[in-house]
Order: structure tokens, then C-alpha cells, then sequence
């Protein structure tokens, strides 16, 4: 495939200043949400193929997510796009100065396996309102749904507008060696780097939403059960492959049994006495991510869970103990259905851990207590945070998602998903009157008398 005519056709048709309407920025987003509720059926049972989600989970997880990404897009969209008044110092007037939002132009969005609708999707929301031609990138470890995803793309936009490129590893690389305004990577730090590097090439800006360790702290004063409930909810929906999963908890040691026991019942709840059989509980993407998350099990000691099934590509919900913190679950990205569970004295100690760690996507904090709260959120760093909850926070369409350091830089979500595809350009308008000739050459004050008055010429 020619990736290079297909770009070149993209600035083309974004040159001509079509993108740049508010109409047609409304009529694509308009095409995009029909297009998503037309094809749910075809979508839910290509997620399913995929990743055996369940068909509530896949709809709430992925279209409606993105559903309501359009709608609030659509809702915003004419006061996003209103140029913004700015101040200008006095030695401008008569002038004023204002903020106009452009778009960047030909973006790459390029997207990840565990959500792949939803996570290719988002960010393509916030690139058509922002006015940019798009080239996506689905994830081939999703290949139902990557399908599909084409087949609804081809069908319903311009290939000049919006464009899709399947296929496997080479061609993701083959595409970043091609010069695009924006790239939106979602995935593992690893191939981030790799996505860092080839953007350099041509001083691309780019997004990186990637992973992390994400650690989840639970107080003794939290209460045991309903933190449970939250916990096992967040780690164990889509069978733990979500990249703001708690990855690991660290439990106050008064409280570690009883915790233990109501996330033992909690998964029971949730999937039964054999979560094998349950409508409601997904699978490995791979036999390649399967055979890596196998390796985790004997890592620790397996107080619940730890069933797999090769041939299903069935990996249990699984709780572990007694996990030493320097074996490799403990260091990698868990990413499957596998929770190590820590305990701590003080909270000092947790925090301690913590801070020796890359900095993860998000960080879980179950307590009552506002010292606590106050203190973690002092004393941490990290993408989000989630107090008293999990996944939660990235819903907000007014609270920016993203990650720090090797968690990933730039967010999403939202007015943020137009702010990421957009460049504000800062404009000053002047009159021709009042020329007043102290600016110019030769100079006709002292320097002393130039230090006085430049506070007042600079500042408004």
C-alpha cells in the first residue's frame, strides 16, 4: 500500500479548508455516532470474537464510551472552536491580542488490542473536532475487530478524510516513518519509546497514553467489603487487560485477611464457583500474552483462582500472596487476571514502596481518613487517581486522562481530546494610529529611565 499517497491526499483535501467548518466538523461527528449504533451489532460480536467480552461490558467499555465522547463533543464544539480575547501589554495599543485554535492537520492514531474500539475511537473523536484528517491504525492482535472497524470507516468517509491501514507489526513501523502533524500512540512503554523515537525523525508531536504498574492502597479503615467489590471490578472486568487496572494492592496488615476473604467472595459474586462459565467474564487475547501471564502463578502463593485452560485461552481470576517484591510480576505490567496482594504497617511504608517505582497510569486509595488522602496525594505521583474507587476517574468528560513519565505524556477525554489535536495560535491585531517613535531607533532614553518605564509598557 502506498502510505504515502494516501497522506498526501490527506493534506490535499485538509488544504482546501473543507475540515476547518463547523458544519462539517458536526456532520462527521454526526456520521461517526450513526455509523457506531448501525454497526453495534456486527461491532459487539467482533469484540466478542476478539476477546470473549461480553456483550454489556463491550457496549458500556467501548461504544457507548464513545457515544458520549460524540455527544459531548457536538455539545461543546462552537465555543471550543470561538477564539479566546487576550490582554496585550500597553506598548501594543491601540491592539488586541486573541487565541485561535487550529488544526493540526494529517494526525496518526494508532491503537491498542484490549479496547481496540474504544481506544482508537476516543482520540478520533477529539481529532474531527478539532479539524484534522485522520489515518488510523488498528491493533492486529484484534483482528475481528479491526475488520470491522475498517469495514465502518471505508463505508462511511472519505478515504481523503479519514483513512485505515491493516496489518501487522511492519506496517505500523513502515507508517511511522512517514511524516504526519500529530501521533497518537496507546500501548506498552516499550513500543512508546519506539513510537518516541521515529516521531523525532521529523520533530512530530506525539501522545503517548501507555501503561504501568498501577498500585492500589486500602486503609484499615476502609470498609473491607464494598473496597473489595470495587477492587475485584476494576481488576478483573475485560480479564484484567485494561491499562488503569489495579496491578497489585498493598493492604494494611490489621485488615489483609478479612480483605482477602471479601475479594475471594467478591469474585465469587461476580462469576460464579467456575468463572469458566460465566457469560460475564472474558479471555486472553493471545496464546503468546497467555503463556506470559501463566508464568506469574507461581509467583506467589494462589489463595484464589490460578485454573487456566490452554485451548479456551482461560486464565481464572486469580488472587495471590506472599509475591516477593523483586520476582518479575512484581516488576512487570501484569495486564491478565492475576492480582498480587501485599501487606503494610504504616503508611509510610506503602509510600515508601511507591516511591522507588516508575510513575503508573493511576493510583487507588481506599480510606476514609482526609490525612490519608491529603498525604498520598502529596506524596505520589502518577497519571490519576482514584480515591474510594477504581477505573472511575477516566470517565469525567471534564477531567483530562493521561499518563506521566513512563506512563505516558499528553491526555485525552473530552475538551481534551480537541486540545490535543489542536495548536493555539496566538494572534495580536494593532491600528496604525499612535506610532509613537520611542520604540525605534536611535535611542532617546537612558537605560536607568528604560528599567522605570518597562514595567509599564510590558504589563496589563
Amino acid at each position: 500500500m502506498n502510505y504515502s499517497a494516501i497522506i498526501q491526499h490527506q493534506r490535499t483535501f485538509f488544504q482546501t479548508g473543507e475540515t476547518r467548518r463547523l458544519e462539517f466538523r458536526v456532520a462527521q461527528l454526526r456520521k461517526l455516532a450513526n455509523a457506531l449504533v448501525a454497526n453495534e451489532s456486527g461491532l459487539l460480536d467482533a469484540l466478542h470474537g476478539d476477546l470473549r467480552k461480553p456483550p454489556q461490558e463491550a457496549y458500556l467499555g467501548e461504544i457507548a464510551f464513545v457515544l458520549s465522547e460524540i455527544r459531548h463533543a457536538l455539545r461543546h464544539l462552537a465555543g471550543w472552536m470561538k477564539p479566546q480575547r487576550r490582554c496585550v501589554p500597553w506598548i501594543a495599543w491601540p491592539g488586541h491580542g486573541f487565541v485561535q485554535p487550529e488544526p493540526l492537520g494529517v494526525v496518526l492514531i494508532i491503537g491498542p488490542w484490549n479496547y481496540p474500539l474504544q481506544l482508537l475511537f476516543a482520540p478520533l473523536v477529539g481529532a474531527i473536532a478539532a479539524g484534522n484528517c485522520a489515518v488510523l491504525k488498528p491493533s492486529e492482535f484484534a483482528p475481528c475487530t479491526a475488520a470491522a472497524i475498517a469495514k465502518l470507516i471505508r463505508e462511511n468517509f472519505a478515504e481523503e478524510f479519514i483513512a485505515v491501514v491493516e496489518g501487522e507489526r511492519d506496517i505500523a513501523e513502515a507508517l511511522l516513518q512517514e511524516r504526519f502533524d500529530k501521533i497518537f500512540f496507546t500501548g506498552s512503554t516499550t513500543v512508546g519509546r519506539a513510537v518516541m523515537t521515529a516521531a523525532a525523525k521529523h520533530l512530530t508531536p506525539i501522545t503517548l497514553e501507555l501503561g504501568g504498574k498501577c498500585p492500589c492502597i486500602v486503609c484499615a479503615d476502609a470498609p473491607v467489603h464494598v473496597t473489595a467489590r470495587r477492587v475485584a471490578w476494576g481488576k478483573f472486568m475485560n480479564a484484567g487487560q485494561t491499562c488503569v487496572a489495579p496491578d497489585f494492592v498493598l493492604v494494611e496488615r490489621a485488615v489483609r485477611d478479612a480483605f482477602l476473604n471479601a475479594l475471594k467472595q467478591a469474585v465469587r459474586e461476580f462469576y460464579g464457583e467456575d468463572p469458566q462459565k460465566s457469560k460475564d467474564y472474558g479471555r486472553i487475547v493471545n496464546r503468546r500474552h497467555f503463556d506470559r501471564l501463566i508464568g506469574y502463578l507461581r509467583q506467589g502463593r494462589v489463595v484464589h483462582g490460578g485454573q487456566y485452560d490452554p485451548n479456551d485461552l482461560y486464565i481464572a481470576p486469580t488472587i495471590l500472596a506472599e509475591t516477593p517484591l523483586d520476582s518479575p510480576i512484581m516488576q512487570d505490567e501484569i495486564f491478565g487476571p492475576i492480582l498480587p496482594v501485599l501487606e503494610f504497617d504504616k503508611l509510610e511504608g506503602a509510600l515508601g514502596l511507591l516511591s522507588a517505582r516508575p510513575t503508573p497510569l493511576a493510583l487507588y486509595l481506599f480510606t476514609n481518613s482526609r490525612w490519608a488522602q491529603e498525604r498520598v496525594l502529596a506524596e505520589t505521583r502518577s497519571g490519576g487517581v482514584c480515591i474510594n474507587d477504581t477505573i472511575l476517574h477516566i470517565l469525567g468528560k471534564h477531567m483530562p486522562f493521561g499518563g506521566l513519565g513512563e506512563s505516558g505524556m499528553g491526555t485525552y477525554h473530552g475538551k481534551a481530546s480537541f486540545d490535543c489535536f489542536t495548536h493555539y495560535r496566538s494572534v495580536l491585531r494593532r491600528s496604525f494610529q499612535f506610532d509613537v517613535k520611542f520604540r525605534y531607533p536611535p535611542t532617546r532614553t537612558s537605560l536607568a529611565m528604560l528599567k522605570r518605564i518597562s514595567r509599564i509598557l510590558l504589563c496589563r
